[in-house]
């Protein structure tokens, strides 16, 4: 039997070492990944529950402020008084 999955074969409940596996996902989403990295980071999702849930937490976090933080257009008017303003201020 696998030690990293319960006896039905299903992911395991408790991940072994925490924070090494969150630096790892974390490395990965931020694009900071290795080849080998991906392959461990595909292994362990299919293994461990806890890490299974926080890379899918993290990435949906993710997306979410992605679509949020995006420039949006500000109109030319807007634009144009907020200068006027800041060379007012000087």
């Amino acid at each position: 039997m696998d030690k990293n999955t319960d006896s039905s074969g299903e992911r395991k409940l408790k991940c072994g070492d925490v924070s090494k596996c969150f630096q790892l996902l974390e490395s990965i989403l931020d694009g900071e990944d290795r080849e080998s990295s991906k392959e461990i980071l595909k292994e362990k999702l299919s293994k461990c529950q806890p890490c299974f849930e926080h890379y899918h937490l993290e990435q949906a976090i993710r997306e979410v402020l992605k679509n949020k933080c995006t420039k949006q257009s500000v109109p030319n008017e807007l634009a144009a008084s907020i200068r006027q303003k800041i060379e007012d201020i000087k």
